[in-house]
């Protein structure tokens, strides 16, 4: 230190680098189930960390949607663990557990990541359960980010919540190469989605059916997550004297998933309400055709010249335009070019964390 120096004081750095709070995920456990909804989220920590936030994911213990006991206790130990401060994010499928907490919710500026309102599926007392504690907690809380704009569009009509609350981020795709398709014989049809009722697969067994003068076989990708339902779908190809014809690959993931898509001449699914459709999105960045129900977001999500659109639950619907798309190969090669053109203009995942930090931003 040079004379002039001497009793200089050295700059106090140290609270202008202070660090910025982490962000605690709240979600159900376990974290890597194998769904669009739990792929979201991975990517959302990834892609936090990649910009050098801390982050700390807390598994839920008990039943979710609709909380037993166990569930609550769990929210509150889990609210109560994160540092004053903390960015909470709470996953839709976990939120109705915190009802009882709301006020330390909207105290803390907590944001709820919702994929699609729970009340949407589930036997019908369980969807008035949880269209209650929904309606309650939904229109309270600082921010929600949903994943499309028709699920903001849903929470604010039918919710009650203000626009100026409701954020979106829609999913990202991972740059993909093209399918390369089956080469025949036939036409492999490729489904995503666990097998339960809101997954539709029933509609689109029935659909298939009765195409029976064209030679195609269905793959469908999926856990069985609800035994039943997993159970009825099986019996119900055999009824309809399919079963040979389809596949049900149960939970599949990596290259096998990979060589699944790129090995497809078509995607379906039938689903009655889709958040945002991530596999479909997966199968538009590989240039598939796509033939869907506009259940949810699934309608904004295909463009016409790439696939067809039906309404939910109409199997006759459905049927007409499958026959189109299987059964003509010139039309199928002109849907693949449009589903490629539609599939390279999808968001990508290396966004999909800053934006969600800007919404959370935004929080009231």
């Amino acid at each position: 230190m040079t004379g002039s120096d001497a009793g200089r004081a050295e700059p106090n750095t140290g609270a202008l680098t202070r660090p910025r709070p982490s962000i605690a995920l709240l979600v159900p456990g376990p974290f890597g189930t194998v769904s669009g909804g739990y792929g979201y989220d991975r990517r959302l920590v990834e892609g936090f960390r990649a910009l050098g936030e801390a982050v700390e994911v807390v598994e839920l213990t008990g039943r979710h949607p609709l909380p037993d006991a166990a569930a609550e206790a769990a929210a509150r130990a889990a609210l109560d663990a994160v540092p004053d401060g903390g960015r909470i994010i709470v996953d839709g499928l976990g939120l109705p557990a915190f009802a009882p907490l709301a006020d330390a919710l909207v105290a803390r500026g907590a944001v709820g990541l919702i994929h699609h309102p729970t009340a949407l599926e589930g036997e019908t007392s369980q969807r008035e359960a949880l269209r209650a504690i929904e309606g309650a907690l939904f229109p309270r809380m600082p921010r929600l980010v949903a994943t499309s704009r028709l699920t903001a569009e849903r929470l604010i009509r039918d919710f009650g919540v203000q626009a100026g609350r409701v954020g979106v981020v829609e999913p990202g795709t991972d740059p993909a190469p093209r399918a390369r398709g089956s080469g025949g014989p036939g036409v492999a049809v490729l489904s995503v989605g666990s097998l339960i009722p809101r997954k539709g697969h029933d509609v689109l067994l029935r659909a298939l059916a009765g195409i029976p003068d064209v030679d195609w076989r269905l793959t469908i990708v999926g856990a069985a997550r609800d035994a039943a339902c997993a159970e009825a779908l099986r019996g119900l190809a055999a009824e309809l004297g399919v079963a040979e014809r389809v596949d049900f690959a149960g939970e599949v993931t990596g290259a096998v998933l990979e060589a699944l898509y790129g090995g497809a001449d078509a995607f379906a699914l039938a689903s009655h309400w889709e958040g945002y459709g991530m596999a479909v999105a997966e199968a538009l960045a590989r240039g598939l055709p796509v033939s869907v129900t506009a259940g949810g977001a699934l309608g904004d999500l295909v463009p016409l010249e790439a696939g067809s659109v039906s309404p939910p639950g109409d199997v006759v619907s459905l049927t007409k335009a499958l026959r189109r798309v299987l059964f003509d190969a010139e039309l199928r090669g002109a849907m693949a070019e449009a589903a490629w053109a539609a599939g390279q203009r999808l968001p990508r995942w290396d966004d999909r964390a800053a934006a969600f930090l800007a919404e959370m931003g935004r929080a009231a």
